[in-house]
């Protein structure tokens, strides 16, 4: 029996995830990561090269011990990651720097390019891209030159942490649209890179890698590579991409109009755009999607996993105890805590991820507003709820501001990844949302994606876009609960206003923003 894998770089965990050919999974190996902060550099998160190779082929090696399976088995294989991270190569290929995705070490450098250019430059690099400069590539490449200029001199080379996977895995290097779209640098109506954006901010041009598109072939295994990570020499490695839009894949989301919210680290909530254009008020990201000449609209939901992994380790240890001890996932235990506590969580109003505002973008201090001394009614499940129709809250704004300028309505969503495992979440998003939430078989919609790229790339798939909507599984679909649909849309306006008013704090300088993009000042 033939089998495809996909290794998904996460930004908390490496995950390798074995499909056989009908898109059922049959393993996961998997590991959770840490980004390294760096004595003096404020909001740097440096990418391990080193340690999370060796990650990547433990989780390899893991899941082919769990799918009793040898390398030989593997036909294929793709690379995702997640977005804007970026690698930094020498003239030999071998990596020599690397930051997640969320670092925001480059604020002095943001700031410097929006005042030499005014915000003339970063609308053109949005109205070009698709992307602000709070996430590109070109800060970043801008304060190595200023802090690092031995990387930034040796650099020859740049791609995205799913093309370094694949070119550890095969020895070359290429870029797809899809990644490579968040450096800001890469045309979305053309889907190659614009180096004259890099001229205009006083950068160097000539380290573009080669674009490919996702599901072209890239390579095959090294011997090296097969010796460390369980691989068969020569398998085919074939260009991944990024997270969100291969997620979008492996869920069938590869229609003009179509919707879906992403429920991992972040949460993304996005919409395939009958024609590529992006958001006057310049609120939401604009991606090339995996599918060739379509483009995406995103949003996202800033640390939504990471906060409930938060609340999990911070005040749930007999929670995760009792799960052990049963044999289930502590967070199946707490959603099922959670589902007893009344919809609307007895007023209790979470204050994490803000809607997205991508030119303006930064949140509000972490807190609980409006908590009881009841323990009855303020308690663990409580919050948990609170928190879970939260994450729905924020989701349903940003889909209506994608709704605004896009003009596309959706009379439904496909909800997937790690927050559509449990039956509780799925129901909210519906009851908040008011539309029918589909919840596919395979909740790693991102690795499925992956693997129906390899596929394409090795030649046992036709067509990237047909095998995902032949591919994709429902195991649920929630439906809005009437009586929920006033209750929801008060608690709505209710946050929106107050997390108006917990920004104003952090403008005052009386609580410290969860996260602040690069360069930005508060309104104050």
């Amino acid at each position: 029996m033939s089998y495809l894998l996909a290794l998904d770089a996460g930004t908390g965990s490496i995950r390798a995830v074995i499909f056989d050919l009908s898109g059922r999974q049959v393993a996961v190996g998997q590991a959770e990561w840490k980004h390294l902060s760096l004595e003096n550099v404020p909001g740097s998160m440096e990418f391990d090269l080193h340690a999370n190779w060796q990650l990547a082929c433990q989780c390899i090696r893991q899941a082919l011990a769990k799918a009793s399976l040898r390398g030989e088995d593997i036909q294929s294989i793709a690379c995702c990651s997640m977005r804007e991270g970026i690698v930094l190569y020498d003239r030999n290929g071998e990596a020599l720097w690397a930051c997640a995705n969320v670092d925001a070490r480059a604020s002095r450098e943001v700031a410097e390019l929006k005042e030499i250019h005014d915000d003339h430059f970063e609308a053109e690099v949005y109205e070009v891209s698709g992307q602000t400069l709070a996430l590109s590539a070109m800060p970043r490449l801008l304060w190595l030159a200023h802090n690092r200029p031995d990387i930034y001199r040796n650099a020859a080379t740049i791609s995205m942490i799913s093309d370094w996977l694949a070119s550890r895995l095969s020895g070359w290097l290429a870029v797809d649209p899809s990644n490579a779209g968040t450096t800001g640098l890469l045309d979305l109506f053309t889907r190659d890179w614009r180096p004259e954006l890099l001229d205009i901010a006083g950068l160097r041009a000539d380290f573009l890698s080669p674009v490919k598109e996702t599901g072209s072939l890239l390579g095959e295994v090294t011997h090296e590579a097969a010796q460390e990570s369980g691989l068969r020499e020569g398998t085919p490695v074939v260009m991944g991409g990024g997270d969100v839009q291969l997620g979008c894949l492996g869920l069938g989301v590869v229609q003009a109009g179509q919707a879906a919210v992403l429920g991992g680290t972040f949460w993304q909530q996005v919409v395939n755009l009958p024609q590529v254009r992006v958001d006057p008020e310049m609120n939401i990201r604009v991606n090339p999607h995996v599918i060739p000449g379509m483009a995406q609209a995103e949003s996202i939901s800033f640390f939504t996993g990471l906060t409930m992994r938060w609340f999990r380790d911070a005040f749930c240890a007999e929670e995760k105890l009792i799960a052990e001890r049963l044999g289930v996932d502590a967070y199946t235990l707490l959603e099922e805590m959670a589902s007893r506590v009344p919809a609307g969580s007895w007023g209790v109003m979470p204050i994490f991820s803000d809607a997205m505002h991508f030119k303006q973008w930064y949140h509000a201090a972490p807190s609980f507003i409006n908590l009881s001394i009841d323990p009855e009614k303020c308690n663990k499940a409580t919050l948990f709820r609170a928190l879970e129709e939260n994450a729905a809250i924020v989701s349903a704004c940003n889909l209506a501001q994608i709704s605004r300028f896009s003009g596309v309505r959706f009379d439904n969503l496909v909800f997937a990844g790690g927050g559509a495992k449990g039956a509780l979440w799925g129901q909210i998003l519906s009851d908040v949302t008011g539309v029918p939430v589909r919840v596919p078989v395979v909740k790693e919609a991102t690795a499925l994606g992956c693997a129906i790229a390899a596929g394409v790339g090795a030649g046992l798939y036709d067509d990237l876009a047909a095998t995902g909507e032949r591919l994709v599984a429902w195991s649920h679909e929630y439906t809005p609960a009437p009586q929920h649909r006033e209750l929801y849309d008060t608690m709505m306006q209710k946050w929106q206003k107050i997390y108006a008013d917990q920004l104003g704090l952090v403008d005052r300088g009386l609580t410290t923003s969860m996260w602040t993009a690069p360069g930005l000042t508060t309104r104050a």
